[in-house]
């Protein structure tokens, strides 16, 4: 007498869900990077994305339960199924964390007093004293930079950076002299493809010039750190751009006094 042993119909709907869940998940992403979907319609479809793939993940702890208990087949399914639930589900459980490691922000800025003009027409609440210690606390690199170069130069380095970026630049007024104001505005675009609003200001000085930023989110509900992480970010490696520019400067200036002492010979 031959024995039929069936597959768990909870291993296959557990596969078939997360077969489904993976493109709904990383679809979208691509979409919305490219613009081609709102934020607000990128939002619905990864909730969407996130519901299929709590299903396959039901689904195959119950084909797991099922199978230990009837001897079915289906353990491949089973098991391909939970995998694709748990990839689909990683970025929502990243998302989770840093929304609880991050406080709710509506800009980071280096001058909360004087905040940098933005482009988009957009509504900014200001930032209250007691959320701006907090802020510093976790960024403390957020700071506004001084820097004994002209503002010229300045401008020049800060736009550099921006572009070496990938950042969209929207305006770009540069300072004529060095003692004049220059202002960049870019968009940015964080890994799922929320748009930051970012205000970069040289401002020349007697002693060289400083630099502020601001980052504002623009649609996205939380921005789960990225703004205070991009200003942190940048104002460190432009840090570091100044120290080889002061460091290569002096060896520039002696090559040129060298030669004008060989033209003068």
């Amino acid at each position: 007498m031959r024995i039929l042993i069936r597959t768990s119909k909870w291993a296959i709907w557990s596969r078939r869900f997360g077969s489904l869940a993976l493109p709904l998940t990383v679809l979208p992403v691509f979409l919305h990077r490219e613009q081609y979907i709102a934020s607000a319609d990128f939002v619905i479809m990864e909730a969407v994305a996130a519901g299929v793939a709590g299903l396959a993940l039901f689904a195959a702890v119950g084909a797991f339960g099922r199978l230990w208990v009837t001897g079915d087949r289906g353990w491949g399914r089973a098991v391909s199924g939970l995998l694709l639930a748990l990839v689909c589900l990683a970025p929502f459980g990243y998302l989770a964390v840093e929304a609880m490691r991050y406080p709710l922000v509506s800009e980071v800025a280096t001058d909360y007093a004087d905040p940098l003009p933005l482009l988009s027409p957009l509504r900014v609440t200001p930032t209250g004293p007691e959320l701006q210690g907090r802020i510093l606390s976790i960024f403390p690199n957020a700071t506004r930079r001084s820097y004994p170069v002209e503002a010229t130069e300045m401008f020049e380095v800060v736009a550099g950076l921006a572009e070496a970026r990938g950042w969209q630049v929207r305006t770009r007024r540069a300072p004529t002299t060095s003692l004049e104001t220059g202002q960049l505005n870019v968009i940015a675009t964080s890994l799922f493809g929320w748009r930051d609003e970012v205000a970069l200001r040289v401002t020349g000085t007697v002693e060289g010039s400083t630099v502020d930023m601001r980052s504002v989110p623009l649609a996205s509900l939380h921005d789960f750190g990225e703004s205070g992480r991009r200003v942190e970010e940048f104002l460190l490696a432009l840090d570091q751009q100044v120290t080889l520019l002061l460091r290569n400067a002096p060896l520039a200036a002696s090559a040129g006094e060298a030669g004008e002492d060989g033209a003068v010979e």
